[in-house]
């Protein structure tokens, strides 16, 4: 076994995202060797059946790839308190944690993973991963306002990205972004004068909610990747 930094050997593990895992080695939760681990920390042959998070031991474990099609109400922090959180809905086994986040008055698409290294490949900014949602607003939607969703909406202290959209009835249309800063498309409405009324995740790259090739998800359903899908996934993230 090679040496490799603490937060990425804990994404590896399933234990958390790099970002997530950092957060826990911050928070004093994560023990190497009877003390707390640092940052700056490298897992080896020699130290790694020391590792505790919580107390608990750390090892590898398979790694699992799922989809789950949210409903609205659920929370995708994973809080055991809150009788709202996904935390709920999750298998006993194997450990999962969502790939990024939909709101908890959004629907739609998830991928559930306890693979943090590509959790980190799918939620970096920097990788431009689409995303496809299917919005409804509050009224009819002016060609001009189409227009300037997909060229870029100012709000206080972001401008966004182009990105794809297309007109699916007066009051609705289809974004495919490449960005997903927090509550984004809700934002970009309301800066253009429109509300959100429903908004839907449909695909995560080429993941399909409603694909004709696999299994559909009803809502509040959740099922293994088939070998096909997860292919396309490794092999966009490779």
């Amino acid at each position: 076994m090679t040496s490799i930094r603490l937060a990425h050997y804990l994404a590896q593990c399933g234990v958390a995202s790099r970002r997530q895992a950092s957060r826990l080695i911050e928070a004093g939760r994560v023990l190497l060797n009877g003390n707390q681990a640092s940052h700056t920390d490298y897992i080896d042959e020699h130290n790694a059946s020391s590792l505790r998070v919580d107390g608990k031991a750390i090892a590898p474990e398979a790694k699992a790839y799922w989809l789950y099609n949210k409903p609205i109400g659920i929370d995708c922090r994973l809080l055991a308190q809150d009788p709202a959180s996904l935390i709920h809905q999750l298998p006993s086994a194997p450990r999962l944690y969502p790939a990024g986040r939909l709101d908890k008055d959004s629907r739609g698409l998830l991928l559930l993973t306890n693979d943090g290294d590509l959790t980190h490949k799918l939620m970096h900014p920097d990788f431009y991963h689409p995303k496809t949602y299917h919005v409804q607003v509050n009224q009819p939607l002016k060609d001009e306002d189409i227009m300037a969703l997909s060229t870029g909406v100012a709000y206080p202290g972001v401008l966004t990205r182009r990105c794809e959209v297309r007109r699916l009835a007066d009051d609705k249309f289809e974004m495919i972004l490449t960005q997903g800063l927090n509550r984004q498309i809700r934002r970009m409405c309301k800066a253009l004068g429109y509300k959100v009324i429903d908004l839907q995740r449909t695909a995560i790259m080429k993941l399909e909610l409603n694909s004709k090739e696999f299994e559909q998800l009803a809502d509040n359903k959740m099922r293994p990747l088939e070998a096909a899908e997860l292919i396309s996934l490794l092999s966009i993230l490779s």
